[in-house]
């Protein structure tokens, strides 16, 4: 019986272990998501990014009802750069749950012009935003996201 004991603890340790190597692995890809968008004007960044996702990988958010593929994401990346050249996005926590791994944080900013047609006039924004990641293989294949850009436009007009 202790034999069978001694075992059963060993495989799950064993079985523990890999679960945490996988899930470490799936944060760390996740984390380049966060990365590019910390440094959405680099190269470097982009290339790190388009490893981490599927080449079908979609965000799901932006409520019109249609995804962004990732050459889309790329290029509203490009378009963030020139509009907050101090954007940071700040992961706060990350749940690791499988193939899923929900991301809370807050991104900062202040833009050099007007953000949805809110010229902040050097004011900044502090947003919460919520992440949830979903991975196949390794890679991130979808992402739902919502960020509150309602709290950045009041940030920035002063309200």
């Amino acid at each position: 019986m202790t034999t069978a004991k001694t075992t059963l603890a060993a495989a799950t340790l064993a079985l523990t272990a890999l679960a945490g190597t996988a899930n470490a692995d799936n944060s760390d890809t996740v984390q380049v998501f966060y990365d590019l968008l910390s440094n959405p004007g680099s190269a470097e960044h982009v290339a790190a990014f388009k490893a981490a996702t599927s080449e079908n990988w979609e965000s799901i958010g932006d409520y019109s009802g249609k995804n962004k593929t990732r050459d889309a994401f790329v290029g509203q990346m490009g378009g963030f750069a020139q509009l907050m050249p101090d954007l940071d996005w700040a992961v706060q926590d990350m749940h690791v749950a499988g193939d899923f791994v929900t991301v809370r944080s807050r991104a900062t900013a202040t833009p050099a012009g007007p953000l949805f047609g809110v010229d902040g006039q050097g004011r900044g924004f502090d947003i919460l935003t919520i992440d949830i990641h979903q991975l196949e293989d390794g890679k991130i294949v979808r992402t739902w996201h919502v960020e509150d850009w309602a709290g950045a436009l009041q940030q920035l007009s002063g309200q």
